[in-house]
C-alpha cells in the first residue's frame, strides 16, 4: 500500500500536469496571501505606472497621433500584467493544459464548430459585402483596430466569466458518494479513495476559480482558432470576389497595399486586412456568446469536459481527506 504522504504528493504533482495549481494547499495559500496583501496594490500600481510611462513616452514621440500612446501603453499593461499573472498565479500551467487538450481533441471540436458555422457566416458574409463596415474598419487606424479587436475580446471574456461559474458548481454538486472513488480510477488517487473517509470535500474558493480559469481557457483557445479560421476565408473569399474599384468605390478612397517584410507590398490590400481582422473578431464574440447561451451547444461542449472536472472534484476530496487524516 502507497504511504499517504507519497499519494499526496503523487495528487499534487497530477494537478500540476492537468492545470490545476490552485488545488494545492500551499500554492492557493500563497496566491491568497499575496491577493489579501497591499504588496497586490503596489504591483498593480507599478504596473499602471510604468504602462502610463511607456504610452507618455511614445505619444511625445508621435504628437500628431497621441492615440499612438494609448495603444502602446494599453498593451504594456497588458504584457507585464499576464508576465505577473503568469509567474504568481502560475495562469501558464492552465493555459499549456487548455492548449494541450484542445490540440489534442480537434476532431471533437468539428461537429461542435458546425453547430455555429452556418449561423455565422450567413451573418458575417452578409457584413462582409456591406460598405458601411467597410468605410468604418477599412479607415481606422491600425491601433484603433486593435484596441476594437481587444474590446470584443473583453466582452467574449465578461460573457464567459458570468456563464462558466455555473457548470462548476453543477459538478461539484454531482460528485458524491460512489462517484467519487468511481471517478478517481486511473489517478494517482486511485487506491486511497477506496479508504479515506470523510468524502466529498467541497472546493476551496481558489480550486474553483482554477477550474473556472482552465474552462475560460479551454473555450478562449476554441474561439481563437475559429476567428483564425474565418480571418483566413475573409482575406481568400474578398481577394476572390472584391476589386479594388469596389473597394475605392466603397470607401472614397485610394486603396493601399500590405508592405512585407522584404520591403515590397504583397497583392492584399490594406483595406482588406483591416475588414477581415475586424469581422473576424466580431464573429468570435458572436461565436462566444452563442456558446454559453445556446443550450444544446452547452451540453454538447461541456459534455467533453464535465468527466475531467468531475475527475479534479474527486480527487480534490481524497487529497483533503488524506491531509485532515495523514494515517
Amino acid at each position: 500500500m502507497i504511504a499517504p504522504a507519497e499519494t499526496s504528493a503523487r495528487i499534487e504533482a497530477w494537478f500540476d500536469d492537468h492545470g490545476l495549481p490552485y488545488f494545492t494547499g500551499d500554492h492557493a495559500d500563497r496566491v491568497e496571501g499575496w491577493l489579501s496583501s497591499k504588496r497586490i496594490v503596489a504591483a498593480i500600481v507599478l504596473i499602471i505606472g510604468v504602462s502610463i510611462a511607456f504610452g507618455v513616452a511614445v505619444g511625445a514621440v508621435w504628437a500628431d497621433q497621441g492615440s499612438v500612446g494609448t495603444f502602446v501603453g494599453v498593451l504594456v499593461f497588458l504584457a507585464l500584467l499576464g508576465l505577473f499573472a503568469g509567474r504568481l498565479l502560475r495562469m501558464g500551467t492552465m493555459l499549456r493544459w487548455a492548449a494541450r487538450r484542445t490540440f489534442g481533441s480537434l476532431g471533437l471540436m468539428f461537429p461542435l464548430l458546425t453547430r455555429a458555422l452556418p449561423l455565422l457566416l450567413l451573418a458575417v458574409t452578409f457584413l462582409f459585402i456591406n460598405a458601411e463596415v467597410w468605410q468604418v474598419a477599412a479607415l481606422m487606424s491600425r491601433h484603433v483596430l486593435w484596441l476594437a479587436v481587444l474590446f470584443f475580446a473583453v466582452i467574449a471574456v465578461v460573457f464567459l466569466l458570468a456563464r462558466l461559474p455555473e457548470e462548476v458548481r453543477r459538478v461539484e454538486r454531482e460528485v458524491v458518494g460512489d462517484r467519487v472513488a468511481e471517478r478517481c480510477v486511473g489517478t494517482p488517487a486511485e487506491e486511497a479513495s477506496r479508504s479515506v473517509t470523510a468524502l466529498p470535500a467541497d472546493l476551496p474558493r481558489f480550486a474553483r476559480v482554477n477550474l473556472v480559469l482552465v474552462l475560460l481557457f479551454n473555450q478562449a483557445i476554441q474561439v481563437l482558432l475559429l476567428t483564425l479560421g474565418l480571418f483566413a476565408f475573409f482575406m481568400v473569399f474578398g481577394s476572390l470576389t472584391i476589386p479594388d474599384g469596389t473597394v475605392e468605390a466603397w470607401t472614397g478612397e485610394t486603396v493601399t497595399r500590405l508592405p512585407s517584410a522584404l520591403g515590397r507590398h504583397v497583392p492584399v490590400t490594406n483595406e482588406l486586412f483591416q475588414v477581415a481582422v475586424f469581422l473576424a473578431a466580431f464573429a468570435g464574440l458572436y461565436f462566444t456568446v452563442y456558446a454559453v447561451t445556446d443550450e444544446t451547444y452547452r451540453s454538447q461542449f461541456f459534455a467533453g469536459l464535465s468527466a475531467e472536472l468531475e475527475q479534479a472534484v474527486a480527487v480534490n476530496a481524497v487529497y483533503v481527506s488524506l491531509a485532515r487524516d495523514p494515517h
